[in-house]
């Protein structure tokens, strides 16, 4: 059973998280969901905080398959999906399901490609400081110590982090960039440009790959905007919402 937040009325939005968990997106769902306004789901990746993964949900196609019959489930229709780091490739797999209820996708600095001679960052080589200051256009702000942190929180990150390392034992999936030619709904790619897990060029990559896609480069941000920009991402995004949609 996936767990999951709903927040608002409006348009409904998917806004998947990356390997950091769901902390790291619910604060932007409930201002999304405000400022649109609009219907956001924001559901924790089974193994992510604490929850319950099932033996058998290994992949983040796995994933995706989950979350296509989690809008199934709740009967959701014009679904915008947003997905930053492994959200966004789980995203774009999403996408690639060909859900008639999916009819618009964001990628947020994603991850899943192999682009020679950018090659994602190697998260499980990295430790928490190093982590910051590849994430962040000032980690600073950002940087935490996790041994200074209570042993619930210790908990929640090592299991997080273990989840990641089944769902994916690298940032890199060989036959994702063909794949993505197959995605025909609209989609934008939102990069920031300080970004040193996967660089800008990685982020254009993505775009290139998929039909029709435009990109867009954040100023001063890594890669985590929902955190470190969120009105330049909330700008962005309030793009993607036409006013019809605003219901």
């Amino acid at each position: 059973m996936l767990t999951f937040e709903e927040h608002g009325t409006g348009r409904p939005v998917l806004l998947l998280h990356g390997g950091g968990g769901p902390q790291t997106v619910a604060p932007f769902g409930v201002r999304l969901a405000v400022e649109l306004p609009a219907h956001v789901v924001v559901p924790t990746h089974p193994g992510f905080g604490g929850t319950p993964r099932p033996d058998d949900l290994t992949t983040i196609a796995g994933l995706a398959t989950s979350y296509a019959d989690l809008l199934d489930r709740l009967d959701l229709e014009d679904v915008l999906v947003i997905g930053n780091s492994i959200g966004g490739w789980i995203a774009a797999e999403l996408a690639l399901l060909n859900s008639p209820r999916v009819t618009s996708l964001v990628i947020v600095d994603g991850v899943g490609l192999q682009v020679p001679g950018h090659p994602v960052a190697d998260f499980f080589s990295l430790t928490f400081p190093e982590l910051a200051e590849l994430s962040y256009y000032n980690p600073d702000t950002f940087r935490i110590d996790p041994t200074q942190l209570p042993p619930a929180a210790q908990a929640q990150l090592a299991g997080n982090r273990a989840a990641l390392a089944v769902y994916t034992a690298t940032m890199e999936d060989p036959t994702l960039q063909a794949r993505l030619a197959a995605i025909t709904i609209p989609t934008t790619v939102i990069w920031g440009d300080s970004d040193r897990i996967g660089d800008p060029t990685y982020g254009r990559a993505y775009a290139d790959a998929i039909p029709n896609a435009t990109f867009e480069l954040l100023d001063n941000t890594g890669h985590l905007p929902q955190l470190e920009s969120p009105d330049l991402l909330l700008a962005s995004l309030s793009l993607r919402i036409s006013a019809k949609d605003r219901r």
